[in-house]
C-alpha cells in the first residue's frame, strides 16, 4: 500500500487581506489538506516588514474557504492566556464549521518572549508553562465552567459555552524534547515537530534524528497508556537541510521519508521571493498536482 501523507501550507501573515484572501482560497482550490500561519508578533529578520495578527487572520481565512482546515503554526504562550485563548479558539472553530486545528508550542525565545516586559524564561520554565497551558486549555474546551489555580495561570469560573458541551477542538502539541513530546503523547490529539536543528548536518543525519524523535513519541505514548497510532503526526518539511518547496523532486523525497517514518501530515511553506523560504510559487502547483484529496500517496 502506498504511503498517505496529508499536506498543508504555511502562509506567513505578511499580506494585506485582498492578497491574503486569494492565497488562502487558492490552497483549497489546489487541493491542500490544511493551511497555517505563524503565531508571532514579529519574526526574525522579517521583524521590520508587514506582519498581521494570527487569530484574526484565521477567522478571515475561515470565511474565505469552505473545506480547508486551518490553524496556528504554532500558538505561543508568550503573550496568551488559556482562558482568552480557549474562547478565541472556540469562536474560530464555530466560524469555520469545525475546521480548526489548535497547535500549541512552548513559545519562542525571540522578541515575542519579552514583548510584554516579562523576564525571559529558562527552558524548564517554558516547558512547565506549556504543560499547564495545554492542560488548562484542554479542560476549558471540555467543560462549560472552569476554575483553576496553577503556577502559571489562574481561572475563576471561566465560562466556555458551547465548547464545553461538544467534542473538543483538535489539539496538537509541538515539541522536540523529551518533556514536550511527553506532553503531546499524554494530553493532545497530535504532535507537531520542526525536527532537529539542520545547521551543519547532512540530509541523512537530519532524517535519522527525526526518526529518533518519532521513537521518543512512541515510547512516551506507551508510558501514557496510549496507542501511538492514534496520534496525528505533523512534520515541518522545510526545517530539513533541503527546502521542500525548492523543487518538486525535493518535496517528493521529503514527503516519502516523512511517510516512511509514520508521519500523517506534512507542512510546507508558500515560497517567498527571496530570503527565508525563498523559492518559486509554481512549485506549489506542481506539488498540488501530486495530491489526491489533500494527501500525497507517492504516485
Amino acid at each position: 500500500m502506498s504511503p498517505v501523507l496529508r499536506v498543508g501550507v504555511v502562509i506567513l501573515p505578511q499580506f494585506s487581506w485582498p492578497e491574503a484572501r486569494a492565497r488562502w482560497a487558492s490552497l483549497e482550490e489546489r487541493g491542500f489538506a490544511h493551511g497555517w500561519t505563524y503565531d508571532h508578533l514579529s519574526w526574525r529578520d522579517l521583524r521590520d516588514e508587514p506582519w498581521f495578527g494570527t487569530l484574526p487572520t484565521l477567522v478571515a481565512a475561515a470565511t474565505a474557504t469552505t473545506t480547508l482546515r486551518r490553524g496556528p503554526w504554532v500558538m505561543s504562550p508568550n503573550y496568551r492566556h488559556p482562558v482568552t485563548t480557549a474562547k478565541d479558539l472556540m469562536t474560530i472553530d464555530d466560524v469555520s464549521g469545525g475546521r480548526l486545528i489548535a497547535a500549541i508550542g512552548a513559545g519562542g525565545t525571540g522578541w515575542d518572549a519579552t514583548v510584554l516586559g516579562q523576564a525571559a524564561l529558562t527552558p524548564p520554565q517554558r516547558v512547565a508553562r506549556l504543560d499547564e497551558f495545554v492542560t488548562l486549555t484542554d479542560r476549558l474546551l471540555r467543560h462549560p465552567d472552569t476554575t483553576w489555580r496553577g503556577d502559571w495561570f489562574q481561572a475563576v469560573e471561566a465560562k466556555m459555552i458551547p465548547a464545553g458541551s461538544r467534542d473538543r477542538i483538535e489539539l496538537v502539541v509541538a515539541g522536540n524534547g523529551p518533556r514536550t513530546i511527553g506532553i503531546a503523547a499524554a494530553r493532545a490529539d497530535g504532535w507537531a515537530t520542526t525536527g532537529p536543528e539542520s545547521e551543519n548536518v547532512t540530509t541523512g543525519e537530519w532524517w535519522s534524528r527525526v526518526a529518533g524523535l518519532t521513537r521518543r513519541l512512541e515510547d512516551a505514548a506507551g508510558r501514557a497508556g496510549r496507542d501511538p497510532g492514534t496520534l496525528r503526526r505533523y512534520l515541518n518539511l522545510d526545517s530539513a537541510p533541503v527546502l521542500s518547496v525548492s523543487s518538486p523532486a525535493a518535496f517528493a523525497d521529503a514527503a516519502g521519508r516523512a511517510a516512511e517514518l509514520g508521519f500523517t501530515d506534512a507542512v510546507i511553506h508558500w515560497p517567498r521571493p527571496s530570503g527565508v523560504y525563498g523559492g518559486d510559487d509554481r512549485v506549489l502547483d506542481a506539488i498540488a498536482g501530486t495530491l489526491t484529496g489533500g494527501a500525497w500517496t507517492g504516485r
